[in-house]
């Protein structure tokens, strides 16, 4: 048997052996990458090391640094507050909101992980401090960072736009962007009946008893060091959407400004980070790495190449894409498939911009995976529920996504739209 194929059936094995004993899959994602890829596989420990998701680690780390003292400070409250009045409190309402803005910030620049960084903490407060279902509130946020993914101003639309010049495909990269969210905006009203949102959408909110309950929370309202903390947000946006900087690094600046700034008032403050999501996370796109060193993820896409039909290889090509980045780097991905499947896009019987979108679209739209930057930011920020339940749910939410999230792009675009 090929180290290929033992790779492959020790990834399902660690999902289902990990849901049903309480280990963390983080334990079993860095034993699974010294055996299979050091002792069966010969990678040396460096080989191993170098799949170990160092930018990941910063991002969810720094950022939950710095919201940790948002929230340790009160000046959460003063956020949702805001949030509330905004939607008249109708509680149906807030995941649109939310989704609006992480869609508006993507599209005009800001890579989604950045953007769910920023906006999962609030949003999520939101979800926990008014009665919304926070799988909803979290799943509205990703879906509104996907939207924007491709936009001819995002980073990850340039890059795809720079792989078909490189294999001199033409395309659309407005039209791209439109299918994108089209899709998006599709995927997000079923996720928002079937996670309860219409029944939410006739809730409220009582302002005036909200009202009491904040400002007794609140206590002295807006201090010089709250509003010191809403201006570290504010920088921590300008310096991740304007100056490109790593949101993580950033996190942590701004949070040691604010320690620093009311040292005494901080204690325990590293024992509010989700740690065990940081563990689970960090252990399994380990081993994820392991299989790109030893050669599985070259090897299932090889596979692509001995389909002659471009309309079933673009379907084949599309579940891919989605269960490789449901666990890895979309843009990895997407340079490592977008190069293999040139004969579809120069295929005439085919529509190169159907094709395109089918599986870039496949390929973003299961970043809500726990095990993915964007799905993992929402389990570190979520409150008030019990952590492993929401982690199966969201996990749940996710495998329905890998499962019909890349047919049904496949569908509008390749079958129905090409």
């Amino acid at each position: 048997m090929s180290i290929q194929i033992i790779s492959i059936i020790v990834l399902v094995g660690i999902f289902i052996v990990g849901s049903i004993l309480p280990i963390s899959l983080g334990v079993f994602g860095f034993v699974a990458s010294f055996v299979v890829g050091s002792i069966l596989g010969g990678l040396s420990i460096k080989d191993i090391f170098a799949g170990f998701p160092a930018d990941l680690f910063v991002t969810i780390a720094g950022v939950s640094y710095l919201f940790a003292i948002v929230q340790k400070n009160g000046t959460l409250d003063i956020i949702t507050k805001a949030g509330l009045k905004l939607v008249n409190g109708n509680r149906g309402l807030m995941p649109w909101v939310m989704f609006l803005l992480t869609a508006v910030v993507t599209s005009v620049g800001s890579s989604p992980p950045a953007t769910v960084a920023i906006f999962a903490p609030m949003a999520l407060q939101l979800a926990a401090r008014y009665g919304v279902n926070p799988l909803l509130m979290g799943v509205m946020v990703v879906n509104g960072s996907f939207s924007g993914y491709y936009s001819p101003l995002n980073p990850l639309g340039l890059i795809v736009a720079n792989l078909m010049t490189k294999c001199e495909i033409p395309f659309s990269p407005v039209t791209l962007f439109l299918n994108s969210l089209f899709y998006c905006v599709i995927v997000s009203v079923i996720v928002f009946i079937a996670l309860g949102g219409l029944k939410a959408l006739k809730s409220h909110v009582n302002m005036e008893e909200e009202l009491v309950l904040t400002n007794s929370i609140e206590e002295d309202g807006l201090t010089p060091y709250r509003l010191a903390t809403l201006i570290g947000i504010v920088c921590l946006i300008i310096a991740a959407l304007v100056f490109n900087f790593h949101i993580g690094f950033s996190g942590f600046v701004i949070g040691l400004i604010l320690n620093l700034m009311a040292p005494k008032k901080q204690e325990g403050l590293v024992k509010l980070m989700p740690w065990s999501v940081i563990l689970l996370l960090t252990g399994i796109c380990t081993y994820i790495g392991v299989l790109s060193e030893n050669g599985t993820v070259a090897y299932t896409a090889e596979l692509l190449n001995r389909i002659q039909n471009p309309v079933l290889t673009s379907f084949i090509a599309c579940y891919i894409a989605g269960i490789l980045s449901a666990f890895a780097s979309t843009t990895g991905v997407l340079a490592v498939i977008i190069p293999l499947i040139i004969p579809i896009l120069t295929n005439p019987a085919i529509s190169t911009i159907g094709v395109i979108s089918a599986i870039t679209i496949a390929a973003a739209i299961v970043d809500l995976s726990p095990f993915s930057t964007n799905g993992a930011l929402i389990l570190a920020n979520v409150k008030g529920v019990d952590e492993n339940k929401f982690f199966k749910q969201l996990l749940i939410v996710s495998g329905f996504y890998i499962l019909i999230g890349p047919g049904l792009a496949w569908l509008m675009f390749v079958v129905i739209g090409g």
